[in-house]
C-alpha cells in the first residue's frame, strides 16, 4: 500500500502524542517512517527478535502474543506497539501476527529514540517510568476545581431578599449567586443582607438584584488556590464564584480555603486518639473522602495516599481497643488484633470494609472467651460506626472461626497448606495478607516466619495459589476495547478494582510466598521480589509502572467523584477517558495479562 505524506500527517495528527508535537518535529518524524504492509496471517515481529522500531497500525488488525504464544492484545488503526522492548533496548518479549491485510507504519528504533530524548510530548508519552511527585498538598499546586463547592446555593433575579436570606439559613451558607438560567448576574453575600437591607431599614420584598454585587469577579476551575487567596486578600472579598464557558460551576469561599489547608491525616489521627467513643470518631472519619481528594489534587503518590488514610483506620482501631479494655477491664491473657484485606496491605481509599481477626495467647481458657467475643463486638461495631463496615464474608473477629489462640492458628494454616481446597486458597490469601495492629505482635512473628517457609516448600500448594491467583484478570476485550461490565448498575464500566488492583495485589503475594518474602504491602513486595530476584527487573519495573498507572487512576476516579458530591466507587467508564488515557491504560492491563501469563506458565520472571 502507497502512503503520500499528507495522509500520513492527516493520520498521525489525530492520535496521541503526535496531535501534541509541533509540526517540524512531527514533520521529521514522518520523514523517517517506513510503510509495511503485512498479508493476514503474516508475521511482523517474533518473539525474541531484536525490535527494528515502533509500530503504529494504519489499517487493520494486528494479534500481540505472548512468549507462551498465548493472545493477550488485538490492536487496530491508531494502536501503537513494539515500545516496551524498544525502551530497554532489548529484544521483543511478545510476538505480533497480522489477523486481516494490515497496513503499519515503521519508525525505526534509532529514530524513535531520538524523538524520545529531543520531544518532550513523545518522551511523556512513551515513558511509562515512574516519576516522584511532590508529597505535599497547598493552594500554590491546586486547582480551583478541587477547592470549590459544585452545587452553589442561587436564585433568579426576582428573588426578593427575604426569600434569599431564608434560603441561605436552610442551607447554612454565606452567600447566593444570582442567576438566570446557567449565567451569573450577580452574588449577595450575609454582609449584604445585614448591611444594606437591615442597617437601611429596606423592605423585606426588596429584589436581591438591589442589594448584590452585579457582575462579580469570576474564577474558572483551572485556577489555583494561590490565585483564590491572592483575589481575595486584594479585593476584600470572601467568596468567588467559579465559571466556565460563561456558566456557573461552583463557588469557593474562605471556609474553603481554611478547610483545606486544615485537613491532614494527621489531624484526623490525633482528633480520633482524643476520642471518647465511637460516635466522635465517626465525625472525624467522615473527613477521609475530603483527605483522599486533598491527597490526589496535591500529586501525591498512591501509596503514599492508602498509606496515610490505612493510618487513619489503624488509629480508629487502636483507639476501640483502647476503650473496649476501659469499658470490660484488663484482659485476662495477652492477645493481638490483626487486619488483614486492604488495611492489612496498607492499601484502603475511599471505599473499605473491615477485614480483621484475633490471636489469643495459648494460656486462653474457655472462661476467657466471653471477654474477647465482647471485646471483638464492640470494636467491629465501633469500626462500622466510623464507616468501615461489616466484612461481607464475614472475615471479622466477631466471628469465632477467626479469634482463636495461637495453637488453632497454627492448625488453621498448616491444614490450608496440607490440602489446598478452594476455600483454603480464599483463606490463605487473605491471612497471607495480615497484619498486626494492636496488642502483643509476638503471637504473630513466629507463626509468620513459619508459615511462610512451609507454604513456600509445598509445591502443589503455591501451583494451587498461582491457580486462584489468577481468576481476577484484566478487562480486556477481543476486540481492541476494554471488556466492560455487561449488565446491571454498572453496564459498560470497568472494575478498577477487581478487574485492575487486584490482580497485582494477587501477583504480588504470589511474589512474596514463592521468595518467603514478609512484606505485605503490594508496592512493597514487588520491591522485595525484584531484589531477591523472583522477579526480573524489567518485568518488575513493567508491572510497578503497570500498578502505579491503575492505582492512580482508580484514586483521581474517586477523588473525582467526592469533589462533585459523589460516594466514591471502583467504576469507571472508559468513555470518561481520553485517547491518551485509555491508551496507556490498555498497556497496563497488557502488562499484568503477560505477567499471569508468566507466572501460570510455572515462571515468575519475565525477562
Amino acid at each position: 500500500m502507497t502512503l503520500d505524506p499528507l495522509s500520513i500527517a492527516q493520520f498521525l495528527s489525530a492520535i496521541h502524542p503526535y496531535d501534541a508535537m509541533e509540526p517540524a518535529a512531527l514533520q521529521t518524524l514522518i520523514d523517517a517512517l517506513t510503510v509495511k504492509t503485512v498479508t493476514a496471517g503474516g508475521e511482523i515481529y517474533a518473539l525474541s527478535a531484536p525490535l527494528d522500531g515502533l509500530y503504529v497500525v494504519y489499517r487493520g488488525d494486528v494479534e500481540i502474543r505472548d512468549e507462551h504464544d498465548v493472545p493477550i492484545s488485538l490492536l487496530g488503526p491508531r494502536n501503537s506497539f513494539g515500545e516496551r522492548g524498544l525502551l530497554r533496548d532489548g529484544a521483543s518479549l511478545t510476538s505480533a501476527r497480522a489477523v486481516s491485510d494490515t497496513t503499519v507504519l515503521l519508525l525505526p528504533a534509532k529514530r524513535f529514540h531520538q524523538a524520545m530524548s529531543e520531544d518532550p510530548a513523545f518522551r511523556r508519552f512513551f515513558d511509562r517510568s515512574r516519576t516522584e511527585k511532590p508529597n505535599t498538598a497547598n493552594l500554590a499546586t491546586t486547582r480551583v476545581e478541587v477547592l470549590m463547592a459544585t452545587t452553589p446555593l442561587t436564585c433568579p433575579p426576582a428573588t426578593d431578599v427575604q426569600t434569599a436570606a431564608r434560603l441561605m439559613r436552610d442551607a447554612r451558607v454565606s452567600s447566593i449567586c444570582v442567576a438566570d438560567g446557567e449565567t451569573l448576574k450577580g452574588i449577595a453575600t450575609i454582609r449584604d443582607l445585614s448591611g444594606k437591607v437591615v442597617g437601611d431599614g429596606l423592605p423585606f420584598d426588596t429584589p436581591i438584584t438591589t442589594v448584590m454585587t452585579p457582575d462579580p469577579v469570576t474564577l474558572p476551575p483551572s485556577a489555583i488556590g494561590s490565585d483564590v487567596l491572592h483575589m481575595m486578600m486584594e479585593r476584600r472579598i470572601g467568596h468567588i464564584p467559579v465559571c466556565q464557558a460563561g456558566k456557573l460551576v461552583g463557588i469557593v469561599t474562605q471556609t474553603d480555603l481554611t478547610r483545606f489547608q486544615a485537613v491532614s491525616s494527621a489531624e484526623l489521627v490525633s482528633e480520633i486518639a482524643h476520642s471518647g467513643s465511637a460516635d466522635d470518631m465517626a465525625q472525624v472519619t467522615r473527613r477521609i473522602p475530603q483527605l483522599l481528594a486533598q491527597l490526589v489534587a496535591g500529586g501525591n503518590r498512591h501509596e503514599v495516599i492508602t498509606r496515610l488514610i490505612t493510618d487513619v483506620a489503624d488509629t480508629v482501631t487502636r483507639r476501640l481497643l483502647a476503650l473496649a479494655e476501659e469499658k470490660l477491664g484488663a484482659p485476662p491473657v495477652p492477645y493481638l488484633w490483626l487486619a488483614c484485606g486492604s488495611q492489612g496491605r496498607q492499601e484502603q481509599t475511599g471505599v473499605s470494609d473491615q477485614d480483621n481477626c484475633l490471636f489469643l495467647d495459648d494460656s486462653v481458657t474457655d472462661a476467657d472467651m466471653p471477654y474477647f467475643e465482647a471485646l471483638a463486638r464492640f470494636v467491629c461495631d465501633g469500626l462500622d460506626t466510623c464507616g468501615y463496615v461489616y466484612c461481607p464474608g464475614d472475615m471479622m473477629a466477631t466471628n469465632p472461626r477467626w479469634r482463636q489462640p495461637v495453637r488453632v492458628w497454627r492448625d488453621y494454616f498448616a491444614g490450608w497448606i496440607k490440602t489446598p481446597s478452594p476455600e483454603a486458597q480464599m483463606l490463605a490469601s487473605v491471612m497471607f495478607d495480615l497484619r498486626p495492629i494492636g496488642g502483643a505482635t509476638r503471637l504473630f512473628e513466629d507463626l509468620q516466619a513459619e508459615t511462610l517457609r512451609k507454604a513456600s516448600a509445598n509445591s502443589i500448594f503455591v501451583a494451587h495459589m498461582v491457580s486462584n491467583s489468577l481468576k481476577h484478570t484484566p478487562p480486556l476485550g477481543l476486540l481492541r476495547g476494554f471488556a466492560t461490565i455487561r449488565s446491571g448498575e454498572h453496564k459498560n464500566m470497568i472494575d478498577l478494582k477487581h478487574n485492575g488492583v487486584v490482580p497485582v495485589v494477587d501477583l504480588g503475594r504470589i511474589y512474596a510466598l514463592q521468595g518467603k518474602l514478609t512484606a505485605v504491602n503490594t508496592a512493597a513486595r514487588l520491591e522485595a521480589a525484584i531484589a531477591a530476584g523472583v522477579l526480573s527487573a524489567s518485568g518488575g519495573q513493567d508491572l510497578r509502572d503497570a500498578y502505579d498507572l491503575i492505582a492512580e487512576t482508580r484514586l483521581e476516579h474517586q477523588a473525582e467523584q467526592v469533589r462533585t458530591g459523589i460516594m466514591p466507587d471502583n467504576f469507571l467508564s472508559p468513555t470518561d477517558l481520553s485517547d491518551f488515557e485509555r491508551s496507556h491504560l490498555r498497556d497496563a492491563f497488557v502488562v499484568i495479562k503477560s505477567l499471569q501469563s508468566a507466572v501460570g506458565h510455572g515462571r515468575g520472571m519475565l525477562s
